[in-house]
């Protein structure tokens, strides 16, 4: 019989070894590192893993045993253990020309590319795989600066050395991609199968190739599919077919994915972010919250995982929450698109206009803005109360995109909140019954609350739910309709509904609460807290909402303030970057009169959140409100630079001057809050006190017109021009703006001030004519009839006082 070669004998030989071995009792180093070998060969990197940390077990000093554990965790997507080992692994004298260009590869997967340039620039493998390898690795980095022309360069020296080196093939492949020839790059890879079809890497990369292919989806699962079964341990070839398959909407495929994979590495980053994707995908958002958590313990600084955690708490009905995330997500990677939107949305929700105006700002300020950013900065301006400008970008929005819903709906309701009446109503309606878009529905359902029209709110809640069957939100609306119209237990009905759709969902645990409440059973809602907290006790919104609930029961005021105190201390504990339980907090000690801890937390709130608005004004206020007005005016100043375009911070400012005194910079604030909004009424009311203390009338007098012609169906224009003359008694001046004022809208007040101005400039007659018209007039305005008899009163004219 003719022998076989001794490269089919070999691994039957080292089989049998292992077996002999395994039956003596414990493997042997040898026996170890036999096996850590042949499990790479067989890609199972994982077990690959076990084998050499068997071998290292009974000697640390094995060098080959370092650079087996080394190459291992590389190939298995932890770079940073694997150069650790690779490091230690050429200290103890494993040859360099073997470990460098794996080091290489470590530090090209933990994206230290000029790290890796700079070390590995200059070496020349003697061996030519070796070499190809290496300058391979050096090609990959320098394409991911950008630099193609080294990175051709390093390419084509890697394909001299071997010309059949797969790596080099392979990255030749992705730089045909990247220039737009797809097609050649795809075809590129046949030759390279036909030579290794058992390589999962190549099958792995044309996965990646047909993913990138328009209508190729189901072709790039099967590669991938493919590089799975031939790779059964690479948690990176595995990881991908999950991602297709979620891609794909597959979520059974896919949870039956993801079991053997966590089992796999249940510790890999990116293997926890997958699973709390498939959570989501599943909607099951309370779960896919506490996998979050998990994933942002592994990987804190991550903006795809901070970007996650914030939509899913968006899903859940907690913006706050999602806000601390996605501000940091935003931090850390500032030009992502979906990072700023999404923080938007949520600014939105929580009803912070000036912030979400700031953060859309950028996106404005780019070149050509997509019709979703206009829609998205409609709404913002919309909110915020420029219905002018929030037309004009819906407007162009629509132009860009006349099939989007979004800003069609928007546009109604913006109609709407012009003035546009049951026009702008009915277009709502026509818009939500005419396209399976949620968004016409979710603008309809709001007007109805608002105005209290229940029984078209609920209409229009059904119609939702039809298009939303899977999901909580419908049913969580109906329940704050039947809130708002007293049916506690329909309301009750509807929370539980949503409750059982999305176990956790905390809109409704926070509108059942509200049921309880408002049917007397405190201990009931708070049991409900409790119940949630139990099962994530750091969540921080309920921490917050159920020592907000504490309060409004009472009770022992030193117990009560204990377990305020420690709930709110606990909140600030579980997320110190989260502003709502510090603001909690702050204002919890402000209502105990306990000025000195107020004024600490608010201190360690901005030093834990540093350039939060928010924090800043609420330290500001507390510095001004314990007398520190200098540090109050200096905390303000700092929130006006972070908010240039609102008035707000202006306003405060102005505020700590007036208390300190500072009358020409409290009226430069004023005006710098005027140029921002041109009609803002406290600033202007602001001004012209400050004026006439200053005996300039004139301009108290401009400010007073000026207002008059912003605003010329109100009479507070014509309040602050009659005040100034009355105040230097002139009496025919002040009567005149009354008047004025009066032929715009009929007032009480301003004819109270008009009778008034005339009996202070002697016109007792014509002074009770004008009495006698305005009661012809106005027979019923009770309010004027009170006026006169207290007049009659001060006169001892008590016949007449007692008519009135």
């Amino acid at each position: 019989m003719t022998p076989r070669p001794l490269s089919i004998r070999l691994p039957a030989l080292l089989a049998a070894a292992a077996l002999v071995l395994s039956a003596c009792g414990k493997p042997t180093p040898e026996s170890s590192l036999a096996a850590a070998r042949s499990k790479l060969a067989a890609n199972d990197f994982s077990g690959a893993v076990i084998e050499a940390k068997n071998a290292l077990q009974q000697n640390p000093e094995l060098a080959e045993g370092r650079y087996l554990l080394g190459l291992a965790l590389v190939r298995s997507g932890e770079p940073v253990n694997g150069e650790a080992e690779l490091t230690k692994a050429l200290a103890l004298g494993q040859p360099a020309e073997i470990v460098e260009p794996v080091l290489a590869q470590s530090l090209l997967a933990q994206r230290q590319y000029r790290r890796l340039i700079a070390q590995y620039a200059e070496l020349q493998p003697a061996q030519p795989a070796a070499l190809a390898n290496l300058k391979t690795t050096l090609a990959a980095a320098h394409f991911l600066l950008g630099e193609n022309e080294l990175a051709q360069a390093a390419l084509a020296a890697a394909l001299q050395a071997e010309p059949a080196n797969n790596l080099a093939l392979m990255l030749r492949a992705r730089s045909q991609a990247a220039q737009g020839d797809l097609d050649m790059a795809i075809a590129g890879l046949d030759p390279l199968l036909a030579r290794a079809p058992t390589d999962p890497a190549v099958w792995k990369l044309k996965g990646d190739l047909l993913a990138t292919a328009p209508g190729q989806a189901a072709m790039a699962l099967a590669a991938y599919q493919k590089a799975a079964e031939l790779a059964p341990g690479d948690v990176a070839v595995q990881s991908e077919v999950l991602v297709m398959l979620l891609r794909q909407g597959q979520l059974d495929d896919a949870s039956r994915q993801s079991e053997p994979l966590l089992k796999l590495a249940p510790n890999n980053p990116r293997v926890r972010y997958l699973e709390t994707l498939l959570a989501y995908d599943n909607k099951d958002f309370t779960k896919a919250s506490t996998l979050a958590q998990q994933l942002l313990v592994l990987a804190p600084a991550n903006p795809g995982h901070l970007l996650l955690a914030g939509d899913i708490e968006l899903a859940l009905g907690a913006p706050a929450q999602a806000e601390v995330h996605l501000e940091q997500a935003l931090k850390i990677a500032p030009q992502s698109l979906l990072a700023r939107r999404l923080l938007v949305t949520s600014y939105l929700r929580t009803k912070q206009s000036a912030k979400a105006v700031a953060t859309l700002q950028p996106l404005l300020d780019g070149a050509a803005p997509d019709g979703a950013t206009l829609t998205l900065a409609a709404e913002v301006y919309r909110q915020s109360g420029d219905t002018k400008r929030a037309a004009a970008l819906l407007a162009k929005a629509t132009q860009l995109d006349p099939g989007n819903q979004h800003a069609l709906s928007a546009l109604a309701l913006n109609h709407l909140a012009s003035g546009g009446g049951d026009a702008a109503l009915a277009e709502l309606r026509r818009i939500a019954a005419s396209n399976a878009d949620a968004t016409a529905d979710l603008a309809l359902i709001g007007v109805h609350i608002v105005r209290q029209e229940f029984e078209p709110a609920l209409k229009a809640i059904d119609a939702l739910e039809k298009k939303q069957p899977g999901q909580p939100l419908a049913a969580n609306l109906r329940g704050r309709a039947l809130l708002a119209r007293r049916d506690l237990a329909g309301a009750r009905a509807s929370f539980e509904r949503a409750l059982s759709i999305t176990p956790g969902y905390f809109a409704a645990v926070d509108g059942l609460a509200a049921v309880d409440l408002a049917e007397g059973k405190p201990q009931a809602a708070r049991q409900r807290f409790e119940s949630l907290l139990a099962k994530n006790p750091k969540n921080v919104q309920v921490l917050v909402a159920l020592a907000t609930l504490r309060m409004a029961m009472g009770g022992a005021k030193e117990d009560l303030k204990a377990e305020v105190t420690t709930l709110l201390q606990r909140a600030v504990a579980a997320s110190p970057g989260d502003k709502r339980p510090w603001l909690a907090l702050v204002d919890f000690y402000l209502r105990n009169k306990d000025g000195a801890l107020a004024l600490a937390a608010a201190r360690d709130a901005v030093a834990a959140v540093p350039d939060n608005p928010d924090l800043l004004d609420t330290l500001g206020r507390t510095q001004q409100a314990s007398g520190d007005l200098n540090q109050a005016i200096v905390s303000f100043t700092k929130l006006a630079a972070l908010q240039p375009q609102s008035p707000g911070p202006q306003m405060r400012l102005a505020g700590a001057q007036l208390a300190a005194k500072d009358k020409p910079s409290a009226a430069a604030s004023l005006r710098r809050a005027l140029a921002i909004q041109a009609d803002l009424l406290d600033a202007q009311r602001g001004l012209v006190t400050l004026a006439v203390e200053g005996n300039d009338f004139q301009e108290a007098r401009d400010i007073a017109r000026k207002v008059q012609q912003q605003r010329p169906v109100e009479i507070v224009g014509y309040l602050f021009e009659g005040e100034i003359a009355a105040g230097l008694q002139q009496w025919d001046k002040a009567f005149d703006a009354y008047q004025r004022g009066l032929r715009q809208l009929p007032s009480t007040d301003l004819a109270r001030r008009a009778h008034a101005a005339l009996g202070a400039a002697g016109k007792t007659a014509q002074r009770d004519r004008f009495a006698t018209d305005w009661l012809k007039a106005h027979p019923k305005d009770t309010l004027f009839h009170l006026y006169l008899g207290d007049v009659s009163a001060a006169q001892r004219d008590f016949a007449t006082a007692e008519r009135h």
